[in-house]
């Protein structure tokens, strides 16, 4: 099933039936939860939920300390959801982007920082056109010091006086993480046009402006 976001694509672009069949592939072969080894001497996780998580890669990606970014589903109740099943919005899951960086090299702090300012954190039925549970926004804390700085930044934007409504964003704990399917991997990068129509379908860009002015969308590069 094609969510609202493939849809001005596929009747512009007529690549309808390319997806379909890359949704078809994908879902064929069974996925498991995300399981990271590095030899690195350190290697930090940290999981964002902001709406469509094509969009949500792209500015961890172009952060310097940040080793991976993979996109996926968590918080929900089923094993190994599909995308399909993932866009009924009855699965719990929330389509979410899973970091993996070197602390010495960046802060949890400027990840949180990044994250904020590229989502819509008022808007409590999802992101931007993007509508429905699997779309809601959500910081999924690893340990008690995210938790805190999660709920600390929070906190200093609901008394910032810089929006009107409160922030609807939620703060749980991390839960299993399952890698999406592999075309919806760095989706962005590696189908700009298809991309780029959406994204200014979408008004993703207006809206952070609005909200965020000036400081919208740090680390995102031009496509």
């Amino acid at each position: 099933m094609l969510t609202s976001r493939f849809l001005p694509l596929a009747v512009a672009l007529g690549i309808g039936a390319a997806i379909a069949g890359s949704s078809v592939t994908a879902k064929a072969s069974a996925r498991s939860p995300i399981v990271h080894t590095s030899h690195a001497a350190e290697v930090d996780t940290a999981t964002f939920a902001g709406g469509c998580f094509w969009s949500m890669e792209r500015p961890f990606d172009n952060t310097t300390g940040v080793i991976s970014t993979t996109v996926g589903y968590t918080g929900g109740t089923r094993a190994n959801p599909t995308y399909e099943d993932v866009s009924t919005g009855t699965t719990g899951h929330l389509e979410s982007v899973e970091v993996h960086y070197d602390p010495s090299k960046v802060t949890y702090d400027r990840l949180l920082y990044i994250y904020w300012h590229n989502i819509d954190p008022v808007t409590a039925d999802g992101q931007f056109c993007d509508r429905g549970n699997e779309y809601h926004t959500a910081i999924f804390y690893h340990n008690d010091a995210q938790r805190k700085a999660a709920e600390a930044t929070k906190e200093q934007l609901d008394k910032s006086g810089l929006f009107k409504s409160p922030v609807v964003t939620k703060i749980v704990p991390a839960s299993t993480f399952w890698k999406a399917e592999e075309y919806h991997q760095h989706y962005a990068d590696r189908n700009p046009v298809q991309y780029g129509l959406y994204r200014a379908g979408c008004g993703r860009d207006a809206r952070l402006k609005e909200l965020w002015g000036s400081s919208a969308e740090p680390n995102v590069p031009p496509m």
